[in-house]
């Protein structure tokens, strides 16, 4: 990039100075120019939730009636009654606040169990078999090959 760098500031034109030093002129063109990035605006939305607001919210969605139900859910159950919280997202937002974005109904939780290990240490201890559909000699028509595997050598002991 210096080298080109060297040749547009000897008057040398972009797109030849860009061609004798195997830059790309995109690439120059945009280390040179650099796009103007906007300043972040942080703007607080007028329809935000306040703190004490936020609070009656996750009360309400931690009710045990609403418990087992998705923020969808429980939305619609509370237009029903003619009550207005907030939007689903905003549902979801607070949720997601309190690390609450999960599955929220009561679920039995069982151990994992550790799966058996199969050890061969010499030939005709463990088999392992294997299931294949061939192609046949006609459209349509298919073979089963069944074969059995001694996992200790690899060897094919039955078919």
């Amino acid at each position: 990039m210096a080298a080109y760098e060297e040749l547009v500031a000897a008057t040398i034109p972009a797109r030849r100075a860009a061609d004798l030093t195997g830059v790309s002129r995109a690439t120059a063109h945009s280390i040179h120019h650099p796009k103007p990035k906007a300043p972040a605006r942080s703007v607080v939305p007028v329809n935000k939730l306040t703190e004490t607001e936020s609070a009656a919210l996750l009360e309400t969605l931690n009710d045990d009636r609403f418990v087992d139900l998705a923020p969808l859910q429980i939305y619609a159950h509370l237009l029903d009654e003619g009550t207005y919280l907030c939007s689903v997202s905003t549902m979801y937002r607070t949720l997601a606040a309190n690390r609450q974005v999960k599955e929220r109904r009561r679920i039995a939780r069982h151990k994992p169990r550790a799966r058996p290990e199969l050890v061969a240490t010499g030939p005709g201890q463990v088999y392992s078999w294997d299931l294949t559909k061939l192609k046949g000699p006609v459209k349509g028509k298919y073979y089963d090959a069944y074969v059995m595997l001694d996992i200790y050598s690899r060897y094919i002991v039955g078919v």
